[in-house]
């Protein structure tokens, strides 16, 4: 059971130095998972609104919003991920890209 420990956490080791891109991608991949659903909702909420409110809001949620969840929600994953020890960030980086993969092919988007 050692040997697997010390294994994991060789592996773990490798990706502390990438948390900052390792978590951008995590994000990056839950909202292309999740942005069709949330543009669904959004096309659900705005019928019956005009063109130029639809318009403006789908622009301000899709380039601004995304946007802006990448860029504040990336760095605060990493610190989290940071306090993870190395033997299960492997793992949980891991299990984190296969349960949106498993997420995308279920709804279809693979």
């Amino acid at each position: 059971m050692s040997k697997l420990i010390e294994f994991l956490s060789y592996l773990g080791s490798f990706i502390y130095p990438w948390l900052t891109e390792a978590s951008t991608a995590i994000v990056a991949c839950a909202l292309v998972v999740f942005g069709s659903d949330i543009n669904r909702f959004l096309r659900r909420y705005l019928t019956g609104r005009s063109f130029i409110i639809r318009t403006l809001i789908f622009v301000i949620v899709n380039a601004f919003g995304y946007g802006l969840i990448i860029v504040k929600l990336s760095p605060l994953l990493a610190q989290y991920m940071a306090r993870v020890p190395s033997h299960w960030l492997f793992l949980l980086v891991l299990a984190i890209f296969f349960a949106i993969g498993s997420w995308a092919q279920r709804n279809k988007q693979v």
